[in-house]
């Protein structure tokens, strides 16, 4: 089963695990699963349609979905899949 990697902010719905095995031959399956098995993820993974919020990045492997096929990118069994939220930086000029 692929392991998806949880970031920090969303541990506390995980059990508190930064990694969990969740079936899915595709993302949007590895996703859905994982909502099914931790319900209060939904919230901050999802928006009110049912999509990936845009400060969600999803990774399968190394790779970033949204530069593959998305939420029908294929996940191996062997697959890493990691949720990463997008973090607001400052300005870099001095």
């Amino acid at each position: 089963m692929p392991i998806v990697l949880i970031p920090t902010p969303l541990r506390r719905f995980t059990k508190n695990s930064s990694k969990v095995l969740v079936s899915g031959t595709v993302v949007s399956e590895v996703v859905d699963n994982l909502v099914l098995d931790y319900p209060e993820v939904q919230n901050h993974l999802l928006d009110s349609s049912g999509s990936i919020r845009q400060f969600i990045n999803i990774f399968v492997d190394e790779d970033d979905i949204r530069n593959l096929r998305q939420l029908d990118t294929i996940v191996n069994v062997d697959s890493t899949v990691s949720i990463v939220p997008a973090i607001a930086g400052g300005n870099l000029k001095d």
